[in-house]
């Protein structure tokens, strides 16, 4: 007698039990969106506008490097540059240890 009742209470809110289960979900979404807008976008366009400021070094441009060395860029290559730190001292740098491009006559 009491078993055909719980049958068709099951049954009549097994339509309650999925829309509460996307409730469910709805702060774990809401999370990864304002994750992805908070920190993963600005993140990507910094690697972008940095990828760009590499592969737009010249001859005789001042820059900083990731160590604090600042240097005048003497040679370009494909993965490596050649930077001047004093008068007749120079080494060698990988592309990506730039880290930024100083305004001309910044080094003395």
């Amino acid at each position: 007698m009491f078993i055909p009742s719980a049958f068709a209470q099951t049954a009549a809110s097994g339509g309650g039990d999925m829309q509460s289960s996307l409730m469910s979900m709805l702060p774990l979404v809401l999370m990864f969106v304002v994750l992805y807008f908070v920190m993963i976008r600005p993140q990507m366009k910094r690697q972008k506008e940095h990828r760009a400021m590499i592969e737009a070094l010249a001859k005789g441009d001042e820059i900083a490097t990731a160590g604090g060395l600042l240097g005048r860029v003497t040679k370009l290559g494909d993965t490596y540059i050649g930077v001047e730190l004093a008068s007749g001292l120079e080494v060698q740098l990988q592309r990506s240890a730039v880290v930024q491009v100083l305004p001309k006559g910044t080094i003395k």
